[in-house]
């Protein structure tokens, strides 16, 4: 975990967003609409990719941007396998799959990088997900 030695100095974030198609593109902007925070993230897609190139591109961009966390799409994807890789070769990089929206808002607005942050923005990720039933339209075209 990167922070800063001066007191009460906020902790450095950086994370890596990887998925399928523009998925952490759309992630990411998403995140910067909202909060302003999308630099936090650097996006990688596994688009026209073999595995050893997504590795390959995974672990380059985490380097490059000095990232803590790899947020994944899938728990079985590409992306995820390349992650986990990494994980076990790069101490304190820790991944985080399945993610949405909620997850990575609650994480990028948070103040720590570690494995509780990581679950908590899980949970709120996890909290924000529901079935919403459907509206029943009567005759007269109104919901009930």
């Amino acid at each position: 975990m990167m922070t800063s030695s001066a007191p009460g100095a906020a902790v450095v974030r950086r994370a890596v967003v990887a998925g399928h198609g523009d998925y952490a593109a759309g992630m990411i902007s998403a995140v910067q609409q909202i909060s302003g925070k999308g630099d936090t993230f650097r996006a990688v897609s596994s688009r026209d990719l073999s595995a050893v190139a997504i590795e390959e591109l995974l672990r380059a961009t985490v380097g490059a941007h000095e990232a803590q966390v790899i947020f994944t799409d899938l728990p079985a994807g590409s992306c995820t396998i390349a992650a986990r890789r990494i994980a076990r070769d790069l101490t304190g990089v820790i991944v985080v799959t399945g993610v949405n929206l909620s997850v990575l808002l609650s994480w990028a607005l948070g103040s720590d990088n570690g494995v509780a942050a990581c679950e908590h923005a899980l949970e709120r990720g996890r909290g924000a997900m529901a079935v919403l039933p459907a509206i029943v339209q009567t005759e007269g075209g109104g919901a009930h």
